[in-house]
């Protein structure tokens, strides 16, 4: 199994790569080519956060594979692309379902999802925006702590959160305050809780595109797509051709960053 991809260097938030007890799989999705097919009629467009889902997988010659999965959210700067936790996997993917024509014979499936309730509301909301400690346990009973940051609760499944790692600047999700109950997850002193802010409030750089050289010249277009409300100079950044949503804070680094207009970028 691959470790996931290194970010941009000059974009480094936390900074390089992780697995998940070290065993952590990731969706086979070499190609970087965008792929769309046409849009499903608004029928097939419901409202598909928080279903189960399933569907095939197509890339190039590579064999079909098999998925099912959570759909967790949609981004607010671009309503057609799905934040989803598939089974098993505990990174989160940004795909545009409907359209990416690697995915194969999506079903919304019927079964009900049914979310646990929060045991623990104060301590959930504590968390939140916290510096954390997180230890887990390899195949042969090796222990390892990765440094991170919890980012938010999961909208619509509040015993769940978000969160990144200094080795590994994308988003997971993981049931954090079990790991807390079971001494696995220890809140670093001197991080404060999370600030108070709502969803109404506008950030200039939302919608924004951003440029990254890499060292051997070529260039790499993101999005910034999502600002974390509990750390406001925290945000999500979706790269073209990448599947991956990335963490960074835009004001704590010196970061060379080009902000341009959408068909602006150039190369």
């Amino acid at each position: 199994v691959s470790p996931p991809p290194s970010p941009p260097t000059n974009f480094l938030l936390w900074s390089t790569a992780m697995k998940k007890m070290m065993t952590l799989k990731k969706l086979s999705m070499p190609s970087l080519q965008k792929q769309r097919r046409k849009i499903p009629s608004s029928q097939a467009l419901r409202n598909i956060v928080s279903c189960r889902i399933s569907h095939g997988w197509k890339d190039g010659n590579e064999p079909v594979t098999h998925w099912k999965a959570i759909v967790l959210g949609q981004l607010p700067t671009n309503p057609s692309l799905y934040l989803v936790k598939y089974d098993g996997i505990d990174c989160v993917y940004a795909l545009e379902l409907h359209s990416d024509e690697r995915i194969l014979n999506l079903k919304v499936l019927p079964h009900k999802v049914v979310f646990p309730p929060v045991r623990d509301a104060h301590l959930a909301s504590s968390i939140v925006g916290r510096a954390v400690d997180h230890r887990f346990e390899g195949k042969d009973g090796s222990k390892d702590n990765w440094r991170g940051v919890v980012l938010a609760q999961v909208p619509i499944m509040k015993a769940w959160f978000y969160i990144t790692y200094e080795k590994d600047p994308v988003l997971y999700i993981y049931q954090l305050l079990d790991d807390y109950t079971e001494g696995n997850l220890r809140i670093l002193p001197g991080t404060p809780p999370a600030e108070v802010r709502s969803d109404a409030d506008s950030d200039i750089l939302i919608g924004k595109f951003v440029q990254h050289t890499r060292g051997d010249g070529s260039k790499k277009i993101g999005k910034i797509v999502c600002q974390v409300l509990a750390k406001p100079s925290v945000y999500f950044i979706k790269f073209d051709g990448d599947v991956h949503i990335y963490i960074y804070n835009l004001v704590k680094r010196s970061l060379r960053v080009k902000f341009t207009k959408c068909g602006d970028v150039d190369g």
